[in-house]
């Protein structure tokens, strides 16, 4: 059969090239003095990863237990620790903070950092809600200090090639993203996922992810549809959602505390669709396939293991140059995210301590 008889077209004939990643290697970004908050498996993770994979450091810990920060700080070769956030700010020497605490304590323990003045990567979700989220980005934005939700998959070099082959309209008119994130958690009223007063649940820590995703593909999130159940101690434990973004296309999400999932994101279009590994959340493959045949593939670039090192590097060079946020995960990007969390749980009668007279 001729080219000219091939029903898929000239097209099918050229190879399909990925746009390549603008994201700088972590290793170039500025240098900062770090402090960490809540020195538990992410905040290991956080500066592990820091000071393997980046020009910062972690110089300071905090910890409401002062053998734990001395026992982190140890491990790490941090130089100072602490029993309270007030110490740790009075110390000075800082030029920003992580906080890796449960999501719960997340709206209390970034308040005194930006009102100190002092930068703050806040861990994902972001708050417990848009309230809460809206009241510290008011803040930051009033101190004119930056913030930002320490969502480490947006700054992998496969979103931002996703991003560009989206905007690019390689994949056509966006019809549909679908992604799921499921773990299995054996039910433990007392471990911090089935503990409401941690603000556990399956969507704030799991759930998260494909939102998020889907949010940044697709736009602001409505028209909702949610389905779920309830774990024994009050907190969502399996969520299926159903939504319209912004830009028109739907998203079909996942999330469940009771079952390992595939843990995959596909972005379908008109002319084809890009799919990333499990897990989608974490450095590995996207696949584009075009509906001409034709398919490309683009590999996480560095170790897999520094994958927190893209938003640790994003920080850093935001920072540096005076900037507020990040439009690679803005203030409006949060806040549109957690409104939509916020509406599924409102919908499945999940409510947190101290929420009731919100």
């Amino acid at each position: 059969m001729s080219q000219m008889d091939d029903p898929r077209g000239a097209d099918a004939q050229t190879e399909l090239t990925l746009p390549a990643t603008t994201v700088p290697d972590p290793a170039a970004a500025p240098g900062l003095r770090w402090g960490v908050i809540s020195p538990g498996h992410i905040a290991d993770q956080f500066t592990a990863t820091a000071h393997r994979a980046t020009a910062s450091r972690v110089v300071s810990v905090v910890s409401r237990s002062a053998q734990r920060a001395e026992a982190f700080a140890a491990k790490h070769g941090i130089e100072r620790s602490f029993d309270t956030v007030e110490d740790m700010l009075a110390a000075g020497g800082l030029d920003a903070v992580y906080i890796a605490s449960p999501h719960a304590q997340h709206h209390a323990l970034a308040r005194p950092v930006l009102e100190a003045g002092v930068p703050v990567l806040v861990e994902k979700a972001f708050t417990l809600n848009a309230e809460q989220a809206r009241e510290l980005l008011d803040l930051a934005r009033e101190r004119g200090v930056f913030a930002m939700e320490a969502m480490w998959a947006r700054f992998l070099p496969q979103y931002d090639v996703l991003r560009q082959i989206v905007a690019g309209g390689l994949l056509g008119e966006i019809v549909e993203v679908a992604a799921d994130h499921g773990q299995s958690f054996p039910l433990d009223p007392a471990h911090r996922m089935y503990a409401p007063e941690l603000g556990g649940g399956a969507l704030l820590d799991l759930g998260v992810y494909p939102v998020s995703f889907a949010q940044m593909v697709l736009g602001d999130l409505a028209d909702l549809a949610i389905r779920g159940d309830l774990a024994e101690t009050g907190v969502d434990a399996t969520i299926a959602l159903l939504a319209r973004g912004a830009s028109g296309g739907r998203a079909r999400l996942g999330t469940t505390l009771r079952a390992r999932t595939p843990t995959e994101a596909v972005v379908s279009g008109t002319a084809g669709s890009a799919r990333l590994s499990g897990p989608f959340f974490a450095p590995g493959t996207l696949t584009v396939t075009l509906l001409d045949g034709r398919s490309a593939t683009f590999t996480h670039p560095g170790d897999r293991g520094d994958g927190m090192a893209y938003e640790i590097a994003e920080a850093a060079r935001r920072i540096t140059a005076g900037d507020l946020q990040s439009p690679v995960m803005s203030w409006q990007d949060t806040l549109s995210v957690m409104a939509t969390m916020d509406a599924v749980r409102a919908e499945l009668g999940v409510v947190y301590p101290g929420e009731e007279s919100a």
